[in-house]
């Protein structure tokens, strides 16, 4: 099954240029090592992805050992998901899963004996690896929730997951966080405070707005980034049209 993988659903995006820093919420990624589960949830536009492919880009070489699943529907059939799942921890730590590997070739379905035996691989593991599954709101299948949930309470020390979603995943936050074991950054975390807002529109696009103009824009759109962006694309080049639309902010 592994020769039919998309390869390209283990490729990290490419980091846009011109982003606007956000070096806190960043060391807020870096530093949860101690954390099985690091769970970015906001709705559609909030910059989760972008967010994840500049913490991971952005300073290669710290250290980390990382590696990238990007989901989509298809990947709620089990024996699929799974696959996907080991060949991406892989990319990270060549040869790992190779008799869980075996025991998903032999079973229709994967068992709780596939799970303890990748959980076994890995934890054999002398190096932290890193693994983000992206768009993972997609995930609506019962028989994956419940092996992700099993393998997410028994995950050896030195591996540690980084979840984008839309929503928040079927797996057992509460206890992760009554462990210290959950990082959560949530869309009141991702939104644009005034300086990134201003950051965002007169330096990435150089909209030259006032502070007044940026305040009137942040407020409205509640530092919703999607919205920012789409407001500042409407006033590229249009500087008559950028005054007027922030006075009628303003009432």
């Amino acid at each position: 099954m592994t020769s039919l993988l998309l390869q390209t659903k283990f490729h990290v995006p490419t980091r846009r240029r011109g982003l606007v820093a956000r070096s806190g919420l960043k060391e807020r990624l870096g530093g949860a090592v101690e954390s099985a589960l690091t769970l970015v949830s906001a709705p559609a536009g909030f910059g989760k992805t972008t967010l994840l492919t500049d913490w991971l880009t952005a300073a290669p070489g710290d250290g980390r050992i990382t590696a990238w699943l990007s989901l989509d529907h298809s990947d709620n059939d089990p024996a699929l998901f799974w696959a996907y799942f080991v060949a991406a921890l892989r990319m990270a730590a060549p040869g790992v899963g190779e008799g869980a590997l075996a025991l998903l070739t032999s079973t229709e379905s994967p068992t709780e004996a596939f799970v303890v035996t990748l959980l076994n691989d890995l934890a054999a593991l002398s190096d932290d690896v890193v693994l983000v599954l992206d768009d993972y709101h997609v995930i609506e299948e019962p028989q994956v929730q419940d092996k992700m949930a099993y393998l997410v309470e028994h995950l050896p020390p030195q591996i540690r997951l980084v979840i984008a979603s839309r929503a928040d995943p079927a797996l057992p936050l509460a206890r992760l966080r009554a462990r210290g074991q959950l990082v959560e950054i949530r869309a009141a975390d991702l939104r644009f405070t005034l300086d990134e807002a201003t950051a965002y529109l007169n330096d990435v696009m150089g909209l030259d707005l006032t502070p007044g103009d940026v305040t009137a824009l942040e407020a409205r759109t509640e530092g919703w980034i999607a919205a920012l962006q789409l407001a500042a694309l409407s006033m590229q080049g249009r500087d008559d049209v950028a005054r007027l639309h922030c006075r009628l902010l303003r009432r």
